[in-house]
């Protein structure tokens, strides 16, 4: 798989470098042959340029504010990236970069994988130069007169009267630049490769289209297609047109799985490989545990982008028909209100509420699991025997599946406030709270000691006291404690979890102050989440309140303590804080993107605040599938 990774940069590297049509480009369905199985395209890259141009995040960018970090950013990627590479390539980026105009697109089709024996799916890269194709051609040229003066093989071969090249490639094939950045060189276990194997690539031209593969029977499809040819296409698929229909029109950027197609060649595959070298200790199957969550009922998946004057948009939808949805699909929310409700603060950074079922969505993950594995469902009548042994002693009656998933509501709440601190552990740790919605939640309650068993059985008896007449319960957390900070010898925090019982819920927190302060909602007369200024309309935008699921960020303070974070941490600790706190620190190249961001260069956020607003997300079942739709509406700093 790392192989196959690697092979593919190498082909995405030769794609990109190879960046006045007689005539017009035809759209992507109608070129893409009927076996792709997945697709990305910007059906018009200029004006999709146009519209990352005027992004927040590309303003952000270009603020004076940010010209200190920016330059030596900047200065350090030409340094030790953009010019070793133009050197290693001999060539000049800005010869290729104004190359795309119309549609950009990557796909991978079929190609009779894995039916056909030794065939691989074929992977496309087209790419519209429109106006350019007189400077295509002479860069396609000026890349195969390089490659051939460093000694490299190449061979033409024509396909449907257009000239391709052909290069064989690996990982050696690679220039030292991005070796270094890649670890190309390596395999899977980190040793120096030998013997790096061979693939093609077919690079050629029809007008003002580049066009780039791995195999010759796809590109050929897609060239019967653009010669006026007679062949099944793309948008000659029932489910890729319900898609396009619903989500592609004038997005700058959309994309499509055929899932059904692709599922079960994976199955065939993998039903293949068993039978082939079969596993007498193989407890699960791939195949057996997609069909158990209901991801086998997927038919497609499509997502797209919108940007609007008022905001951006993206949706993705998982077609998958009312009368197939088994699994965990089964048991998603009605069409229920999940706005913020009175007791959510205004000065939660994030939210979540979730409509769900809790008894029917129990039941279903019990047989969800007896379906993948019999012993799965055993392991959880165990633990459950356990906890009511355990409980029995104190109290007879004790039943958890009806004392605690009984009483289980059909309501998930859950919201955080921004971070107390800007130390990665403060970073990882910000207040947070989870309401469980019941009908009778003072039996959940009482039931939760024993829950708690389950994860500590050496646990104490949970410590209890008074506020304003309720009762908040504590109890210690079984694993490592929590850490007081990023410098050696600050003392480590025991880690406990408070729960109370109020107005229908049970909340839950690991900060006792966020139980305490739910406790207080009701009398007190602060502002409120669902006030927040602009929230009302971006719901609407975003779905609806009544969809199931709705979830709210404000990025502008989220956003806040990473920055300052990233500013304010020690110069010795600079590079590896950053790393884990942008989620960079698995990176093969976190090391040297690390030396080029100089975070102390960072201004004051007060001075960027502006490029950053609040997000909106909904979740909703309707007649196709399950819809996420996802509304940023533009930054109010940033509104004309």
């Amino acid at each position: 798989m790392y192989t196959k990774a690697r092979s593919f940069f190498v082909f995405t590297l030769v794609a990109g470098l190879a960046v006045t049509a007689s005539a017009a480009i035809s759209s992507v369905e109608k070129i893409l042959p009927d076996d792709t199985l997945l697709m990305v395209t910007m059906p018009d890259f200029a004006k999709a340029r146009e519209a990352y141009r005027n992004s927040p995040q590309t303003q952000l960018w270009d603020d004076p504010a940010m010209k200190p970090f920016k330059d030596k950013f900047l200065s350090k990627l030409s340094d030790d990236f953009i010019q070793p590479l133009e050197k290693d390539l001999g060539v000049k980026f800005d010869d290729y970069t104004n190359l795309p105009q119309g549609q950009i697109t990557f796909a991978i089709t079929q190609n009779g994988w894995p039916t056909v024996e030794g065939a691989n799916v074929g992977t496309l890269f087209l790419l519209d130069t429109k106006d350019k194709n007189a400077q295509l051609t002479k860069n396609l040229s000026d890349l195969r007169k390089k490659w051939v003066e460093a000694g490299k093989t190449l061979r033409t071969e024509k396909l449907r009267n257009i000239e391709f090249s052909v290069l064989p490639i690996s990982d050696k094939d690679l220039p030292k630049t991005l070796r270094k950045f890649s670890n190309a060189d390596k395999d899977e276990f980190g040793d120096t490769k030998t013997n790096a194997p061979k693939n093609e690539i077919y690079v050629g031209q029809y007008e003002s289209l580049l066009i780039v593969g791995t195999s010759a029977k796809p590109i050929e499809k897609v060239l019967v297609h653009l010669t006026g040819g007679e062949m099944p296409s793309l948008g000659d698929l029932a489910a890729y047109e319900a898609n396009r229909l619903a989500l592609f029109r004038d997005a700058p950027l959309y994309g499509w799985v055929n899932a059904k197609s692709l599922l079960d060649l994976l199955s065939r595959k993998q039903a293949k490989e068993d039978a082939d070298t079969p596993d007498p200790f193989a407890m699960f199957s791939a195949p057996k545990i997609l069909n158990a969550i209901g991801i086998g009922g997927l038919k497609t998946i499509a997502f797209s982008l919108q940007i609007g004057k008022d905001g951006s948009t993206v949706q993705v939808l998982a077609s998958m028909p009312g009368s197939s949805r088994p699994g965990l699909f089964a048991v998603f929310p009605d069409a229920k209100d999940a706005s913020p409700p009175p007791f959510v603060p205004a000065d939660a950074v994030k939210f979540e509420r979730y409509r769900v079922d809790g008894k029917k969505a129990w039941t279903t993950l019990q047989k969800v699991l007896a379906d993948i594995s019999p012993q799965a469902k055993t392991g959880i009548n165990f633990m459950i025997d356990t906890v009511n042994s355990a409980a029995k002693e104190k109290d007879p009656d004790f039943d958890m599946n009806k004392n605690f998933f009984g009483n289980l509501g059909d309501d998930i709440i859950s919201y955080e406030k921004a971070p107390r601190g800007t130390t990665l552990a403060e970073l990882n740790s910000a207040p947070s709270l989870v309401l469980i919605g019941s009908p009778n939640p003072d039996q959940i309650v009482a039931a939760f000691k024993y829950v708690l068993l389950l994860v500590n059985p050496q646990g104490a008896e949970p410590k209890e006291r008074e506020f304003l007449g309720r009762k908040i319960y504590s109890a210690a957390l079984p694993g490592p404690a929590a850490p007081g900070g990023n410098f050696p010898g600050t003392p480590a925090a025991q880690r406990n979890i408070s729960y109370a019982a109020n107005s229908g819920y049970v909340a839950i927190s690991t900060d006792a102050t966020m139980v305490e302060e739910f406790l207080r909602s009701s009398d007190s007369q602060q502002k409120t989440l669902r006030e927040t200024a602009g929230l009302t309309d971006a719901i609407a935008k975003a779905g609806g309140p009544s969809t199931g699921l709705l979830g709210y960020e404000n990025q502008a303070e989220t956003t806040r303590a990473v920055f300052e974070a990233l500013k304010n941490a020690p110069a010795s600790s600079n590079g590896s804080s950053a790393a884990s706190m942008l989620g960079l620190g698995g990176l093969p190249t976190a090391g040297s993107f690390k030396d080029w961001m100089d975070f102390s260069l960072l201004p004051p956020f007060d001075k960027v605040s502006k490029y950053f607003g609040i997000e909106v997300y909904t979740v909703s079942l309707n007649p196709d599938g399950l819809l996420f739709k996802m509304y940023a509406p533009v930054p109010a700093g940033l509104r004309k």
